[in-house]
């Protein structure tokens, strides 16, 4: 048969038939799968309101019947809401074409997980991580309270060892005293106006080294006890049992922690050496000058004089040793605040975060399957073409399709006579 160079070229369809046949896989897999995607999504939706019901629990204290009925509602409008709103998504976004409704959809998509994140997952990882969060708030208290009861035991160490220094001035007045009796000092021995200006002041000094001294056994009875409660609440912070229980024994002894921390602070004695040292150089009883001779009383006032220059320099001295130790830092004020399930996973976020992307996960882990199906969708439409209709028919409509083209059929072969009467009957 011979070739007409004019006729025009037949189309090769091989590729079409390609694409199709690898159209129609990805239906028969689309097919399948959609089978059980339904059943799947409601079940990760009833394991999310599950745990959201246990996250609302944790933030209802009334154990009454309401209750357990409010958190029950609450987890079922949860898991009714991410069906709903993963099914309208699995549907409608793969089936979209044009570029704005996609954009819309995901955007509307991405406004969805924010709602689900809010109202489900943080709940969901307040059932998953809610005790071990509470725990490790409680363990938190507890270094703030070692570390506030540590602050406050040293300073008060470092105001009782002011009883050095207190010494050493006391010291220093009682060896005049001495010289003074011996009269080295004055040049007039006895036990006259200088040596009761001498010992006034030593006696003064050896009151306030006293209580200085009486103070260290009240501080390290005090600082023992903040020990024991601190090792009772970290055995509570850990041990088995139910977290409110725990919670109770723990606060009640942050209060009590919490006193002796208070306790501390006021046993500290500097500011008793920066009253002291106040009172030794501003009150001083000057006793009547007792020399025989106008000369003995004028070494007297002179050297009086010395003593006085003397007890203002060491009581300056005494001054700036407690402000020293009253500048060292301050106790930080430790309160414990006792903390919800839900609050303390949202408070300890970074220390729980395989529990916040279980949770997160659950909740959103429909997405992929959206994306999946879009992907899917694309290359159905890229193999048959994007003007390709969808002629898939179900096996009624194939049925329904056979019946109307055997009645044609039948009419066609009918005489004219008979297709007329059939007409009008039809």
């Amino acid at each position: 048969m011979a070739h007409d160079p004019n006729a025009a070229p037949v189309p090769d369809r091989s590729h079409d038939r390609v694409g199709d046949r690898y159209a129609r896989e990805l239906e028969r897999h689309l097919d399948w799968l959609d089978s059980f995607t339904s059943t799947a999504l409601g079940v990760l939706s009833a394991a999310s309101g599950i745990y959201t019901y246990l996250g609302v629990r944790t933030l209802l204290d009334d154990p009454g019947l309401w209750t357990t009925f409010a958190a029950l509602a609450y987890s079922i409008a949860v898991s009714v809401g991410i069906f709903v709103f993963w099914s309208y998504m699995l549907r409608l976004l793969p089936a979209v074409r044009s570029a704005a409704s996609r954009v819309g959809l995901l955007l509307t998509m991405a406004l969805g997980s924010v709602a689900i994140v809010a109202m489900s997952s943080w709940l969901n990882a307040a059932a998953l991580a809610g005790t071990a969060a509470v725990e490790t708030h409680m363990a938190a208290t507890v270094q703030t309270y070692q570390t506030s009861l540590e602050r406050a035991h040293a300073n008060a160490v470092a105001g009782q060892a002011l009883s050095r220094d207190v010494a050493r001035v006391r010291q220093s007045f009682a060896d005049l005293s001495e010289q003074e009796a011996g009269g080295t000092l004055s040049g007039f021995s006895g036990r006259g106006a200088v040596f009761r200006v001498l010992t006034q002041k030593g006696a003064e000094l050896q009151a306030l080294e006293d209580q200085l001294l009486a103070a260290e056994a009240p501080i390290e009875e005090t600082f023992a006890q903040g020990n024991t409660i601190l090792s009772r609440m970290r055995g509570t912070s850990v041990e088995p049992g139910p977290l409110e229980d725990r919670t109770v024994r723990f606060s009640e002894d942050a209060v009590q922690l919490a006193g002796l921390i208070t306790q501390l602070r006021q046993l500290n004695p500097a500011p008793l050496v920066g009253r002291a040292a106040q009172d030794l150089a501003d009150a001083v009883v000057l006793p009547e000058l007792d020399g025989s001779t106008e000369a003995t009383r004028a070494g007297q006032s002179s050297t009086i004089t010395s003593v006085l220059s003397l007890v203002e320099q060491r009581a300056t001295t005494l001054a700036q040793a407690a402000t020293e130790v009253m500048s060292l830092p301050q106790v930080d004020e430790a309160l414990y605040t006792p903390m919800s399930a839900a609050d303390a996973v949202i408070a300890y976020a970074g220390n729980f975060v395989p529990a916040w992307a279980g949770a997160i996960a659950i909740d959103l882990l429909p997405a992929v399957l959206v994306f999946i199906i879009m992907v899917v969708q694309a290359a159905i439409r890229s193999g048959r073409g994007e003007g390709h209709s969808d002629e898939r028919m179900t096996v009624g409509e194939l049925r329904a399709a056979l019946a109307a083209s055997d009645l044609l059929r039948q009419i066609d072969a009918a005489p004219p006579a008979a297709a007329d009467t059939s007409r009008r009957e039809g």
